[in-house]
């Protein structure tokens, strides 16, 4: 009788490794890789974010009374891939469990890709009606429930090769790849907003960001299963750092660390979206300036802010990754009072605004990968971190720019330094309370 053996990438993996065995990768190739693979994902979802403000509240939503209401629809579909992303989570450990960790990031980044440029085809309701609305809203669940696969320890293997005095500078690294990604985002949007008519644009111009996307997947799977199929993943693997583990195993062990660890950066992810994708809508909407300027300034703001994600790394060195993300929760909480001013003051308030703010958000969100997995031991981190991240992703980011858009064109723009200050004030009590067990269970202490 033949036993049935499922077809998995593991096993080409170790041959590579094999193969590879006198050629071992540097920190700095993996560092190189995990920001490629960091930047792809943030690019996904900035284009998709972009068009959320710039191009579905006419194609898709044109029957809303008012340009208001038409975003507020809009983006009423943007936290279904926050929702879909644990889905996603679980179904690819399981993947990465029964076929390999090659497998599970194949399928995951060509879904990924694939629901990205499916948008760039899709056409607008004049043309199929509300099928434009599930369709776009199933590209969407589409995203996030790819997201969800592309999770692939690489930023664990970076942090297990770096030296115990540098673990804020290699932490921060893999969040080089959203400033890196939004400005790629915003720059091609800005150069078709900035050169065709509205006609155009709307018709075709809008398209291209999509379709670039898949390209930009296909470049960060080949180099992430270059690291994959290294030697240094491999003794992770072998050594159980890396290894998948069955979910609600790793929830029965660690379920208040994945909630605890989903609250501690929430401070950095409710700043996210507040600098990215709302201002945006708020400038297209009420003016200050043209979108095509605010894009580029935009474009500036990430540079400002990949640069204060470095100072982060090297900050947190020097005071702790816990005191530096207090400190940043601290700052975002008395950013927030001044905010609302900013963005209602005209164009140079608006620039003041992004700029400032992506500054803030650099410091803060440089160390929130770590503060994600730093609870974890190695036999559940690469688990628990996905798992976590997931949670605090969904928390803190999914339904800032809905909630913020709906505060301020309802109650006054004064309302968002509220959603910030609630992102602070959770920050600060996840980061107290991690303390406070921390120090139970130091050895001769009770739990």
């Amino acid at each position: 009788m033949s036993t049935v053996v499922n077809p998995t990438s593991s096993g080409m993996e170790r041959d590579a490794r094999r193969i590879h065995d006198d050629k071992p990768i540097s920190p700095g190739s993996i560092a190189i890789g995990v920001v490629i693979g960091r930047m792809s994902e943030f690019f996904d979802f900035f284009v998709y974010g972009l068009g959320s403000v710039l191009v579905f509240p006419k194609l898709i939503f044109p029957f809303a009374p008012n340009p208001v209401a038409a975003t507020l629809m809009s983006f009423a579909i943007f936290p279904l891939a926050f929702l879909a992303r644990p889905v996603g989570s679980f179904v690819f450990m399981w993947i990465d469990r029964n076929y390999g960790r090659g497998t599970k990031l194949t399928i995951a980044l060509f879904i990924l890709g694939g629901s990205t440029a499916s948008i760039a085809f899709l056409p607008g309701y004049d043309t199929i009606g509300y099928w434009a609305v599930a369709l776009l809203a199933l590209f969407r669940l589409g995203q996030g429930f790819a997201l969800g696969g592309a999770w692939d320890g690489l930023a664990s293997l970076l942090n297990l090769n770096a030296p115990p005095n540098r673990r804020g500078w290699y932490a921060m690294i893999p969040q080089l790849g959203a400033p890196f990604g939004f400005a790629l985002a915003s720059i091609l949007f800005g150069y078709f907003v900035a050169n065709l008519s509205e006609e155009d644009f709307l018709s075709w111009g809008w398209r291209y960001p999509f379709f670039v996307a898949f390209a930009i997947n296909v470049v960060a799977l080949f180099a992430r299963l270059r690291i994959v199929a290294s030697k240094e993943f491999g003794s992770a693997l072998e050594a159980n750092e890396l290894q998948p583990r069955p979910v609600f195993e790793m929830l029965s062990k660690h379920a208040h660390d994945v909630v605890l660890g989903a609250f501690a950066p929430l401070a950095s992810f409710a700043m996210f979206h507040l600098v990215t994708i709302f201002p945006l809508s708020w400038v297209t909407l009420y003016g200050g300036q043209s979108p095509a300027q605010f894009l580029w300034t935009q474009v500036a703001g990430a540079v400002v802010g990949a640069g204060a994600i470095v100072l982060s790394g090297v900050i947190a060195d020097r005071i702790g990754r816990r005191s530096q993300l207090m400190i940043g929760a601290v700052i975002i909480a008395i950013f927030s009072f001044s905010a609302p001013f900013l963005l209602d003051a005209g164009g140079t308030g608006q620039d003041a605004f992004i700029i400032i703010g992506f500054a803030i958000l650099g410091l803060s969100f440089g160390q929130a990968s770590g503060a994600v997995s730093s609870r974890f031991g190695q036999y559940y981190r690469y688990t628990g971190a996905a798992f976590t991240s997931d949670l605090a992703w969904l928390v803190g980011a999914a339904f800032a720019p809905l909630v913020a858009l709906g505060l301020a064109s309802s109650f006054g723009i004064i309302f968002i330094g509220g959603y910030l200050i609630s992102g602070a004030i959770c920050t600060l009590i996840a980061l107290s309370l991690t303390r406070v067990l921390d120090q139970s269970n130091e050895p001769g202490q009770g739990r």
